[in-house]
């Protein structure tokens, strides 16, 4: 990496006040604030509480801001996104919205995380609609599956970006072709990856993408945005609505108007007002990945990873357990060994703080580490193989 870049990476190290004393490699649990974020959200808090001013324009034009910024993140309009709560608010808007009939078929993977499951099951539930799960193999996604699951019904193939247990990327270029040859939207939970891998929605031909910010995005819990496609937008069918569903304009004054249109643009499936201080601590998360780039962010932890996985493939305590084919890494990785459960304690002991998904530990690597975090994790690694020999 550059010189140049490599600095910018320090610098939003020290960002993060959890460095000094904390190997924290669990972003895809959450992410740890960074002191701007806190310091905006304080900001905020202070403004509230000495309530001798309005601020609430000042939030509108905040929400506004952010639908720009993550549609330039994902290649996107402004008008394509809106602010939600969480990945599934714009996986409810797919499952439910979708111009479905009775019997048509949606697809999603048999190692799909529960937020896909149950959000399309509950619709497929409300709707007379069919889920058929894909056959993963070796608890990866299994494009093969696909072309052969996909009957006259099929209408859904729904799909994360980065699993989230062992972090296996999907190919969403195959699978977008998939959907363009066979006539079927393509709904993408994008959480595991939105902020350390690069798409362009729009290239990718996505109709609905839906992600979380609390993760990779590093911003408070309860928040995230959701991208609908301009093809999709006056297809879906709304179950819900709030007042701010049409443009008033910040203008509040003569709230008595009920003949306002309702916005074209994806605004309109936003729920109502929102946690301020979360649009706050979104907007000052935002300014880290403007500033680094997500490119810069994937190759600076993929760099990192290569070294965990150097040791991890030489021992014969450990054994990788995710992808790292070049078409499927993300920045997780995941690896297990015997006494699984007591290297996770020892961890924790250790302040390295990791994941237990399905087996393995999960290892995931952002922005704000180092090859020392890397080195200590390693070290403690090699204390553990001896200490806990079979």
């Amino acid at each position: 990496m550059h010189k140049d870049i490599t600095k910018k990476f320090q610098r939003a190290r020290k960002l993060f006040p959890h460095t000094n004393d904390i190997i924290y490699l669990n972003s895809a649990s959450y992410g740890p604030f960074s002191t701007p974020l806190v310091n905006a959200i304080n900001g905020n808090m202070k403004i509230r509480m000495e309530a001798d001013k309005d601020d609430s324009h000042d939030a509108f034009k905040l929400r506004i801001d952010l639908r720009k910024r993550y549609a330039k993140l994902i290649g996107a309009k402004q008008s394509d996104v809106g602010v939600s709560m969480n990945t599934t608010q714009g996986l409810n808007i797919a499952a439910f919205g979708l111009p479905l009939k009775k019997n048509d078929e949606i697809l999603i993977s048999d190692i799909e995380f529960p937020a896909m499951v149950y959000t399309f099951k509950a619709a497929a539930q409300e709707r007379g609609l069919k889920i058929k799960f894909l056959k993963s193999r070796n608890r990866c996604f299994d494009i093969e599956a696909v072309e052969k699951a996909i009957t006259k019904r099929t209408k859904v193939l729904a799909v994360s970006f980065v699993q989230f247990f062992n972090g296996y990327k999907n190919d969403l270029r195959v699978l977008s072709e998939i959907c363009q040859k066979h006539d079927l939207y393509f709904v993408v939970d994008g959480i595991q990856g939105m902020g350390v891998e690069p798409i362009n929605v729009k290239k990718l031909k996505i109709d609905v993408f839906s992600t979380g910010c609390q993760k990779w995005m590093l911003s408070p819990q309860g928040c995230g945005f959701f991208y609908l496609s301009e093809k999709i937008r006056p297809q879906l069918q709304i179950s819900f609505m709030s007042w701010m569903g049409v443009d008033w304009n910040m203008q509040f004054g003569n709230l008595f108007q009920y003949d306002k249109p309702y916005f074209e643009t994806a605004e309109k499936f936003e729920l109502g007002y929102y946690a301020v201080l979360n649009l706050y601590g979104m907007a000052a998360s935002l300014d880290i990945f403007e500033s680094l780039t997500i490119k810069n962010i994937q190759t600076h932890n993929y760099e990192l990873i290569d070294s965990l996985a150097e040791y991890l493939t030489t021992s014969d305590k450990y054994r990788i357990t995710s992808s790292q084919d070049k078409k499927h890494r993300s920045s997780i990785i995941t690896f297990t060994t015997d006494n699984i459960a007591d290297l996770k304690l020892f961890l924790d002991e250790k302040k390295i703080m990791v994941s237990l998904r399905e087996g393995s530990i999960r290892v995931s690597i952002h922005l704000y580490n180092n090859r020392s975090d890397i080195a200590k994790l390693i070290q403690a690694l090699k204390q553990f193989a001896v200490n806990y020999k079979d």
